[in-house]
């Protein structure tokens, strides 16, 4: 696979029926709105916007933000593409920039930017949080007892698959699709560079000129985050990195991925679990107090756009890393463009924009994929298994420059 930058494939839109994007657009979106309808006692007037919105999601057009939104946000959008793209219907649009201005409206439909009572309510926490406090949860908790009875050698690659599998704990993702639970069988890694990854932080213990910086861009809330959270702990532990800086959403977004209070949620629901958790969840602590790691909240982090298209800020900071990790789905899609990319384009190619060293640590739920070798595309086509792109069996750790 060459790393010449490919010419630019064509961009997922959800205009096919029997898609996935479509299926998205025309099944998810409308079982979300249903879900934060029921989820709390809303007034009429917000029953009413949600219901509107209900509406717009079956046969509606892109509309532009309310007028109560701040000049600020509405300014923002313009950049985005929300001239471009008012009055045109949610399927004729690139998917990446429908769902994530159906997940802004619906926001403006639940009161979340107010004024009034509702402001500032996360309209998804109840599922947020019954997940943080599933069975599932404790029992992964607790199975962190055992880490310290493996080879030394062997905690660090078993936390980055806890990680990635975490990314299986999607709750918008299993409103739809019925998710990967526990006990569903786990496909294999298509792409494996974990070792690659983990060559590029330095060795525990190593004495080198300033120490390593991480920035873990987080994906979802709750039972992803958590084994996040413990992969950072860990790297600070073991001194192969001096800081860390976690980039979550500045607001809710996409049903579960993680804002600063799920990421506060999930960090007590470390320390009060007792045993090994609490280790980890008490070192964590301690870092975010000295500001040995520090939570970021950018507002691009919830633009519609492809990481390409960042703004200078946030270049300087993933320049600044020694490795850039972004967490799941969304964030692939972002980091390579949502793309109908020849499955066997290079990764490195489509990535090399990127202002420094960049790893993806993703399980497949949409159809965007690059870096497989010829073979791996073989065997999976022939597999037999219709949605391997979207099922979320499968996995990829992939490393850029």
């Amino acid at each position: 696979m060459s790393d010449t930058p490919p010419e630019p494939a064509p961009v997922i839109l959800g205009d096919e029926p029997g898609s996935f994007p479509h299926g998205v657009l025309a099944e998810r979106h409308p079982a979300v709105v249903r879900q934060v309808r029921e989820a709390f006692p809303y007034d009429p007037e917000r029953r009413g916007a949600l219901d509107a919105l209900l509406a717009s999601c079956a046969g509606g057009a892109v509309e532009p933000l309310p007028v109560e939104a701040g000049a600020e946000d509405r300014h923002r959008w313009a950049q985005w593409g929300m001239d471009r793209y008012a009055g045109r219907s949610w399927f004729e649009v690139p998917w990446l920039w429908a769902e994530s201005h159906f997940y802004r409206r619906l926001l403006d439909a639940a009161g979340y930017f107010g004024p009034g009572p509702w402001q500032g309510v996360d309209p998804f926490r109840p599922a947020k949080l019954a997940e943080l406090d599933a069975p599932e949860t404790e029992e992964e908790l607790a199975a962190l007892d055992d880490l310290a009875g493996l080879p030394a050698e062997e905690r660090l690659p078993a936390l980055l698959h806890g990680s990635l599998w975490g990314n299986r704990a999607d709750l918008g993702f299993r409103l739809s699709e019925g998710g990967a639970r526990p006990g569903d069988r786990v496909g294999a890694l298509v792409a494996d560079d974990g070792d690659a990854l983990l060559t590029l932080l330095p060795p525990a213990g190593a004495d080198t000129p300033a120490p390593a910086t991480l920035c873990l861009v987080a994906d979802n809330a709750g039972r992803e985050l958590v084994p996040d959270l413990l992969l950072v702990s860990h790297l600070l532990a073991e001194g192969r990195i001096g800081r860390a800086v976690l980039h979550v959403k500045p607001h809710p977004y996409y049903v579960s991925d993680a804002t600063p209070a799920d990421l506060l949620d999930a960090l007590h629901r470390l320390v009060a679990a007792g045993g090994a958790a609490a280790e980890y969840g008490d070192r964590l602590w301690t870092a975010l107090a000295d500001g040995r790691v520090t939570v970021r909240a950018h507002p691009f982090s919830c633009a519609p756009l492809p990481y390409a298209d960042m703004p200078g800020d946030l270049r300087a900071e993933f320049a600044a890393a020694t490795v850039t990790v972004l967490k799941g789905d969304l964030n692939y899609r972002r980091l390579v463009g949502d793309r109908w990319w020849p499955p066997t384009t290079s990764f490195a190619a489509v990535t090399a924009y990127f202002p420094g060293p960049v790893a993806a640590l993703r399980t497949l739920k949409s159809d965007v994929i690059t870096g497989l070798a010829a073979e791996t595309e073989a065997a999976l086509e022939a597999s037999g298994e219709r949605n391997w792109r979207t099922s979320g069996t499968h996995a990829l750790i992939q490393v850029g420059h």
